[in-house]
């Protein structure tokens, strides 16, 4: 993350969430000095931040005196993921009544993608995925899907700094094959994720247009039922879904 430059607002409030956001990035814990650095600010004024944040409970010093996230942010993080749950069900509802396939909504968190909702499947062998499970975008339908509204530059600063590890056969461990991927899903509009998170399982994902983080809408099941075939209908499904999503956020207070 580039050193927090406000261009508005409160200063400190910018900088207190910059900090939050390099951490995340980091792993959920990095040093004084690495901190100072990444954000661009002295030491004196890097501890005071953390001092107060570790006060409100946002932050916690380890015995290696490291800074970590601290548990304030779980608390905020579920309210915020019941209330965009609440907020999509209706739309994954109807895209999952429309593919009898699971029905999820991701977003990009730091580098890498969180499941923030889902509606499973009705069939007895399906897909399921725990909300708030973060997942490498490199290897996942979601993940490609919100690499591709990336410039490309930005898309090798995920995957390099997240890594690209194989998890099967099918998995894009290769820089070069992923931006050939992903110019694939630019042209069609859809990411394919065709075994490279599990084997067996098939998903189409697409992101939601305008959303102010971005977000993603996918549907996952066994590659005998979502066949490439299945494209032709499902496709349009998840485009209805994402516009209906869409929608929802645009009317969602700032």
């Amino acid at each position: 993350m580039e050193p927090v430059q406000p261009t508005g607002g409160v200063q400190s409030v910018a900088r207190a969430f910059g900090l939050l956001e390099v951490l995340g990035d980091r792993g959920g814990q990095a040093g004084l000095s690495e901190l100072s650095e990444a954000m661009g600010l002295p030491l004196p004024t890097m501890h005071r931040l953390l001092r107060t944040l570790v006060q409100l409970g946002y932050i916690r010093q380890l015995p290696s005196r490291r800074y970590a996230l601290g548990p304030g942010l779980i608390r905020l993080g579920d309210q915020a993921t019941r209330l965009l749950a609440s907020w999509a069900g209706p739309a994954l509802e109807q895209l999952e009544e429309a593919t009898r396939e699971t029905a999820n909504l991701a977003v990009l968190d730091g580098v890498q993608a969180a499941y923030v909702a889902q509606v499973p499947s009705r069939h007895q062998m399906r897909m399921f995925t725990e909300v708030g499970r973060r997942v490498y975008t490199h290897s996942t339908g979601v993940g490609k899907a919100l690499l591709a509204g990336l410039p490309d530059t930005e898309v090798l600063s995920v995957v390099r700094r997240a890594g690209m590890p194989g998890f099967t056969a099918t998995t894009l461990t290769d820089e070069a094959a992923l931006l050939a991927d992903l110019a694939g899903i630019r042209d069609r509009g859809y990411a394919v994720d065709e075994g490279e998170q599990e084997p067996g399982v098939r998903c189409f994902a697409l992101v939601v247009p305008g959303a102010p983080t971005p977000t993603a809408v996918s549907v996952s099941g066994p590659d005998t039922r979502v066949t490439l075939e299945a494209a032709g209908w499902m496709v349009p499904a998840l485009r209805e879904a994402a516009d209906r999503l869409a929608a929802v956020l645009a009317t969602l207070p700032e």
